[in-house]
């Protein structure tokens, strides 16, 4: 068989693994608490590697390499401030969040939460919450469809519509019947198949250089070769702080801000067991992380040292790892390394179309007062997961569209709109539903228009201010807008007592941590 032959079985066999996990999660699912998450019965393991992969895309095995490969450590920044911004929001939102969404009327998503936290009658809160949701993640969807097709192309030569619509075709198959239990689990298997191969890759790599005495040669005298050729033009790549001013390091770290306000993302806090298991997810995710980013990190180093001894200058930097995949592994191996590619477009995309799902059947739907039954609601619930992926497929038809330019300030719309008003509904009990609001509009707003605005984008990432402006008005419209509520005022306190109660907590006979009774 031919190298691409091997490559496509490869993938073949994780395709059909993907869509057996599905099938599997859909044995398990029979209402909409189930589909939407998996009856709140996720082990800490689960949660923080399917938070970590549908997180973490195609940028943590294409974009961070890349960038190392081509400037250098000043381009970690980024990632310092996602690993730091997820530390923070396991460390605090995760636990009082699921305590808090089973208290509060047992909320399954981030804006039905929002209505029942903040008595907010009106449905006002949760249906503009909904559509927020709807809209990015629909744009969000359509641009890892079009990674996907793009991957196909630049990687086999199928054409761009072929690979596209394969990756949406078994994306969609299994989190269509498999919900958000089979987005899950398949997250997992995701997650596992990158943190391997971001380790191996990176290791075979620095092997075949010499080791990482060589490696560190080969940077220094890359970075001379080019500081002579381009006097103007200076690099040190092994410099942290090296052409970076403490504005631009402070707007690049400040990506970890966003994290406050993934709906995808902090679901799974929302889906765990217990808010006790939140611990030990922290220390499993945060663990991926670190261990991934580094090996991402290590990647672009070891690739730039490999193809400057070689006496190669790659055109596209972000192609360093699919390339040396393919250089130091037999085209099979290579096959699953490049499965892990598109594990990372995959999980994101679930992910998403399940938080849209939810943002149709449960925010907007039943905001209208619409009732159904289990059977139907999950019947609903697949028939979003259709609608939404249908729709992006539309979108991504047109490859050359504006879609991925929206993907860059979807992070810090969410963040900023979202990020600030979780923060507040936790710990801050004057919070009220016209606070929460103003600031979600005002937050998404002000990073609409500072992201496009290019004088702005250049000097501060948006979301930064947007965050800022969201705090901002959501307190001040909060105190003027303040009242007492004796439902809200018990429940918060309910919720206090719960986290004060964790610590002397035990595990029980079957290994669960016995926390907050739901």
């Amino acid at each position: 068989m031919t190298a691409s032959t091997f490559q496509m079985v490869a993938i073949g066999i994780y395709f059909a693994a993907m869509i057996a996990i599905g099938y599997y999660a859909y044995r398990q699912t029979s209402d909409l608490d189930d589909y939407m998450l998996g009856g709140r019965k996720l082990h800490p393991g689960v949660a923080a590697l399917s938070a970590g992969a549908s997180d973490m895309s195609g940028w943590l095995l294409l974009g961070v390499p890349g960038a190392i490969y081509a400037a250098g450590l000043g381009e970690t920044w980024i990632v310092i401030g996602l690993v730091i911004g997820a530390y923070l929001n396991w460390r605090f939102v995760a636990p009082r969040l699921r305590s808090y969404t089973a208290i509060s009327n047992n909320s399954i998503t981030v804006p039905s939460f929002f209505e029942n936290r903040l008595r907010d009658h009106s449905h006002v809160l949760r249906i503009v919450a909904g559509l927020i949701i709807l809209v990015f993640f629909t744009f969000y969807v359509s641009s890892g469809m079009v990674a996907g097709g793009v991957f196909f192309e630049s990687t086999f030569g199928s054409t761009y519509m072929l690979g596209m619509l394969l990756v949406a075709g078994v994306t969609l198959s299994y989190t269509l019947f498999g919900g958000f239990l089979g987005a899950t689990l398949t997250d997992v298997a995701q997650g596992l198949l990158m943190f391997a191969t971001l380790i191996v890759v990176p290791t075979v790599t620095i092997i075949a250089v010499g080791g990482p005495g060589e490696v560190m040669n080969a940077i220094n005298a890359a970075d001379l070769a080019h500081n002579l050729a381009n006097p103007d033009d200076e690099l040190h790549r092994t410099s942290l702080f090296f052409g970076g001013s403490i504005l631009a390091i402070l707007s690049a770290a400040a990506w970890g801000l966003g994290y406050f306000g993934q709906p995808h993302i902090i679901v799974r806090f929302m889906a765990l067991r217990s808010a006790a298991d939140a611990k030990a997810g922290r220390r499993i995710g945060i663990s991926w992380m670190v261990l991934s980013s580094l090996g991402a990190i290590v990647t672009g180093f070891a690739g730039l040292a490999y193809f400057f001894n070689a006496g190669v200058t790659l055109d596209n930097p972000e192609t360093v790892f699919l390339r040396l995949s393919q250089i130091m592994f037999h085209p099979f191996v290579a096959g699953l390394v490049l499965a892990a590619v598109l594990a990372a477009i995959m999980s994101t995309i679930s992910s998403q179309l399940i938080v849209c799902s939810s943002a149709l059947v449960e925010d907007i739907y039943h905001a209208f007062g619409k009732k159904a039954s289990p059977k139907k609601l999950v019947m609903y619930g697949r028939l979003g997961v259709l609608t939404v992926a249908v729709v992006a497929i539309l979108i991504a038809l047109n490859p050359r569209g504006t879609i991925l330019d929206l993907v860059g300030f979807a992070w810090a719309g969410f963040g900023a709109a979202f990020g600030p008003i979780i923060i507040l509904s936790l710990f801050w009990r004057k919070l009220t539903s016209k606070g929460a609001i103003a600031g979600m509009i005002s937050g998404a707003v002000v990073v609409g228009i500072w992201g496009q605005t290019e004088a702005l984008a250049s000097a501060m990432y948006e979301i930064v201010p947007g965050f800022i402006a969201c705090a901002v008005v959501a307190i001040v419209v909060s105190l003027a807008t303040a009242r007492s509520d004796e439902g809200i005022d018990r429940e918060f306190s309910e919720m206090e007592t719960a986290m004060r109660d964790l610590p002397s907590r035990r595990t029980n006979t079957r290994g669960t941590a016995a926390t907050v009774q739901d």
